[in-house]
């Protein structure tokens, strides 16, 4: 916003600082491109009171004196903070059109920002030339140039076409948005995939305005921008990512001790500066106590450092809501394959040692697992833990067969992303299972269904130098069926150690309902259905060995290949935008996977079994592993 030759931008130092945080974090993204104004313009012009060479930006410098003179860069803005936290250098979050990087011999940048420019100059930067005034290129899809499809677009602006009077009523406000909408559409018919796009901010909650005769106008008049731009980019064919920026600021003006602003001050008609507003007498640049860490704006309409970083905080936390909601369903594969575990212990446990015909095998088990899943390109890192307990029964029918049900309750809890996002998850299992055991050949065979309850979901991120954090609830459904042949190359039934090489097939669909967070908060996110489907194929190698008459040591390896390995898409909506939907990239399942199992069975008499297992699965950046203690009884 405002005059390209106002003040502020780019210090590479600030910048290298704000991307070395995120350089362990999922980046699902090719590129991160950026058009737009003042509010998002990272150093296109020189700051004539900087340090030598030094390009501005609209917010304050980084302190201590905070003035100009002084020797200190200004601040990140928003966009090189988010930019940072998706692991993007320095350089490619750097301004793409200025005169001191190109004299200095620097690379140009991806943020296309121009301080000034309005939406049609925006659009023209993408379309046809970016014109600083002092310095000329091409546009960005100037020359039929194609836009990247894995790329994240990221588009504001509005502010200035108010500001330099080209909005006076509604039917110039709605043509305004429609240039910026249009901005959208040249990306995505270029072949951008995902834009994300700033909601013009209140207007009448600016300095500029706030406390004037014109705040009504304000007010209005970006309402009808905003009106018209949202419904705009609904008929967008692209994935189009709403910053619900206004409804941010009004949260953040309703409660601003929550994100460590001054909660006794007004802070949207006081600015630090004191530059075209009124400077706040208590934290403003020229106090006793200067802090633009307390305040929104640096000036009439540019946010401060704290602004730039609650905006930075809040576009992140819609990117990073799939990499953390995704893994539900891994929660309910995760218990499945324990559950799954809990009963091929009890069948490694009863090899060749099943009840006599026409009797029945009670089992009563309990055990706890964890879950360890490393970050991915569009997937969070989480830890997790539950416990379980399992109640089942055999029946003998005849030398070769005997069949049985089994049903376990599991209470699983996920740890997920920076923030240690909270998930929760109550699993109701049922099994029927049948089994075949003759000469040297044996075989198995399982149906399980299950339901699942999320009955605590909290996302947690980053707002500001609060946590923020959203809460919901849903519940799920599985089935699966899986089966394992094999054959006993021990030397005789009677021999001390059995050894079997098998194969094994396994099918399983997780399907997750959709749910709304609670309330209509701006961070407040609605998610789709979800369904995960499993289908693996494996080869393994089982055996026992008799210690004693009474003890018996088991042990299974396997490997295991998945051939639904597709990264898992999600649909999404904020709670205050429901028409404007968008999907983007979540968790990829393990192509591959090793497991292991050893155990232990120990018969207190000659009905009654004490058994203990080990159970592990594996792969580059995935791990379970579960222990359980089990009793069973023959009647």
């Amino acid at each position: 916003m405002i005059k390209q030759t106002l003040f502020v931008p780019v210090a590479g130092v600030l910048l290298s600082i704000a991307c070395a945080q995120a350089l362990a974090a999922p980046s699902p993204y090719s590129n991160f491109i950026v058009f737009g104004d003042s509010l998002n313009d990272a150093g296109q012009f020189a700051d004539p009171d900087g340090p030598a060479g030094s390009t501005q930006r609209y917010t304050n410098r980084v302190g201590p004196t905070y003035k100009d003179g002084s020797g200190e860069e200004r601040s990140a803005n928003s966009t090189q903070i988010l930019g940072g936290k998706l692991g993007f250098s320095a350089d490619e979050l750097a301004a793409s059109t200025s005169a001191i990087r190109a004299s200095q011999g620097q690379v140009d940048g991806n943020n296309w920002a121009v301080g000034g420019y309005r939406t049609d100059q925006i659009l023209d930067s993408i379309t046809t030339v970016s014109d600083t005034g002092d310095r000329s290129r091409p546009g960005y899809l100037a020359n039929n140039l194609r836009a990247d499809p894995k790329a994240l677009y990221y588009l504001s602006g509005g502010g200035n076409d108010f500001l330099q009077g080209r909005i006076l009523n509604e039917e110039q406000a709605y043509a305004a948005a429609g240039r910026l909408a249009d901005s959208a559409q040249a990306l995505q018919t270029a072949g951008a995939k995902y834009v994300m796009v700033w909601l013009l901010p209140d207007l009448g909650l600016t300095p500029a305005l706030n406390g004037s005769g014109l705040q009504d106008f304000g007010t209005r008049l970006s309402g009808a921008f905003n009106q018209e731009l949202v419904q705009r980019l609904t008929s967008i064919d692209a994935q189009i990512i709403p910053l619900n920026v206004p409804l941010m600021l009004k949260e953040t003006f309703a409660d601003p001790a929550r994100f460590g602003l001054a909660a006794d001050q007004n802070l949207s008609a006081t600015c630090f500066s004191g530059k075209s507003c009124t400077e706040n007498a208590v934290y403003g640049i020229n106090s006793a106590t200067p802090d633009p860490t307390k305040l929104i704006y640096n000036d009439s309409v540019h946010p401060t450092e704290a602004g730039q970083r609650l905006i930075a905080d809040y576009a992140y936390s819609l990117l990073s809501a799939p990499w953390e909601i995704t893994l539900l369903p891994e929660m309910a594969q995760g218990t499945l394959r324990a559950h799954q575990d809990e009963l091929r212990n009890q069948w490694q446990a009863d090899w060749e040692n099943w009840q006599g015909v026409g009797q029945w095998r009670a089992m009563v088990a309990a055990g706890g697992q964890h879950l360890d899943i490393d970050s991915q390109s569009s997937a969070a890192s989480a830890d997790g833990s539950g416990y379980n307990l399992t109640v089942g029964g055999s029946y003998r029918l005849n030398d070769a067969w005997r069949v049985g049900l089994a049903t376990g309750f599991y209470r699983q809890s996920l740890e997920a992303g920076n923030r240690d996002s909270d998930y929760k998850l109550n699993s109701y299992l049922g099994t029927a299972f049948a089994q075949f055991q003759q000469n040297r050949w044996w075989a198995d065979a399982a149906l399980t269904a299950g339901h699942l309850d999320y009955d605590n979901l909290k996302r947690k991120f980053d707002l500001g130098v609060a946590a923020g954090g959203e809460k919901g609830d849903t519940k799920g459904d599985l089935w699966a069926f899986s089966t394992r042949a094999g054959y006993d190359i021990a030397q005789s039934a009677a021999s001390p150690w059995h050894l079997s090489p098998f194969v094994s097939a396994d099918y399983a669909r997780v399907e997750v309902d959709g749910y709304s967070e609670n309330g209509a908060s701006a961070t407040a996110l609605t998610f789709d259905d979800q369904t995960r489907t499993s289908k693996r194929l494996g080869v393994g190698l089982q055996g026992k060995y008799q210690l004693t008459p009474q003890t018996l040591v088991f042990g299974e390896v396997a490997h295991e290949r998945e051939f639904e390995d597709d990264t898992q898409h999600l649909k999404i909506a904020l709670n205050s935008l429901p028409a404007n939907d968008f999907t983007l990239e979540g968790y990829t399942p393990q192509s591959d996977l090793n497991r292991l199992s050893l155990g232990v069975s120990h018969k207190l008499t000659a009905d009654l079994a004490l058994r203990g297992s080990y159970n592990l699965r594996k792969d580059d950046d995935f791990t379970q592993q579960g222990v359980s203690v089990g009793v069973s009884l023959d009647f």
